[in-house]
């Protein structure tokens, strides 16, 4: 492996060798690909939807799955483990596939991924779930398309209408009130974690959605996964030694799915969905993550909804619609 240049990295694009004298900067200088989807291709934007849909499917088994995982294993061992066993996954790939380390230019991208999906909301949700149910959560981070979107649209520079922050506010005050509610007046510690890692992971999504235009997105959670495979390996071996493991069914299909689904196969097709259909319209599939994980609360869990519950995540599914359609 060489860290001078990547396989996957498309090639500069030479303009011209004059100076460009309206940017000053010269016209010749290595440049990344648009930001947008690529263009022409139907089947291309169709396979983009069905692999952003089966990644959200993916997310959507995540929290119960979490759940089970919780059965057996300490919140700081779950996290850890299951970085590691991904990390196993992804770099057992890229040794047998002989990918090259990426340029250094996207390692400061790679590393807000890392810290966001790989490390922050794993870790934020599953202190969470010790004390709230999925359902719950589920509602909660039923905000990340929208924190996404609003993200995205800063990180390219965009400005977002006043009906699309008019839409943002009004999602966010539904949620808030939905917790402010469940919780007897006052936001409890596990929402608290559920905010951050809102952010966190709207942080890497987007950073992520951006890298996979640039590479494949298998290799842009696989480097970000290998990446932390030192730190991981250290506090799955520290946070073992402290937190008791009773292995069951339960807890160890969870740590499978949360390792595998969830943490590689489900973020390999999210991240090459959204480079193939773009950043807003994967968050509008997204719409449906809340919802199915409701679903499977029931289904997998046994959780009781309460009214309260489906109400506020269709609410905020209509605030996201809004925010996308504000977008164009």
């Amino acid at each position: 492996m060489t860290t001078q240049s990547s396989a996957t990295d498309r090639p500069a694009i030479a303009v011209s060798t004059r100076a460009d004298t309206t940017s000053g900067t010269r016209a010749d200088a290595p440049v990344d690909p648009p930001a947008g989807p690529p263009a022409g291709a139907p089947q291309a934007s169709g396979l983009g939807t069905l692999l952003a849909a089966l990644g959200v499917v993916a997310f959507s088994l995540t929290f119960p799955a979490t759940a089970w995982g919780l059965e057996g294993f300490g919140p700081w061992s779950l996290v850890a483990v299951r970085s590691v066993l991904a990390a196993l996954i992804a770099g057992g790939c890229l040794l047998a596939l002989r990918v090259p380390l990426p340029a250094r230019r996207h390692w400061a991208g790679l590393a807000v991924v890392a810290a966001g999906v790989v490390v922050g909301f794993p870790l934020l949700t599953t202190l969470a779930l010790r004390t709230s149910t999925t359902a719950h959560a589920a509602v909660v981070v039923g905000l990340l398309p929208l924190t996404t979107a609003l993200l995205s649209a800063l990180r390219m520079g965009t400005r977002p209408s006043r009906t699309f922050w008019a839409a943002a506010l009004a999602g966010a005050a539904a949620v808030v009130a939905f917790t402010v509610q469940q919780s007897g007046g006052a936001l409890t510690t596990a929402d608290l974690y559920l905010f951050g890692a809102l952010l966190v992971c709207a942080a890497g999504y987007t950073e992520g959605g951006r890298l996979a235009r640039v590479m494949p997105g298998w290799q842009v959670i696989g480097w970000a996964l290998v990446f932390c495979l030192p730190l991981t390996v250290f506090g799955a071996a520290l946070a073992l030694s402290h937190e008791a493991v009773h292995l069951t069914a339960h807890s160890v299909a969870g740590l499978l799915w949360v390792a595998a689904g969830s943490q590689f196969v489900g973020l390999l097709v999210w991240y090459r969905g959204m480079a193939l259909i773009g950043v807003p319209k994967a968050s509008q599939l997204q719409l449906a993550q809340p919802l199915l994980t409701l679903v499977w609360s029931v289904l997998l869990l046994g959780e009781h909804l309460t009214p309260a519950a489906p109400l506020t995540a269709a609410a905020v599914l209509v605030c996201i619609a809004v925010t996308q359609r504000a977008r164009g």
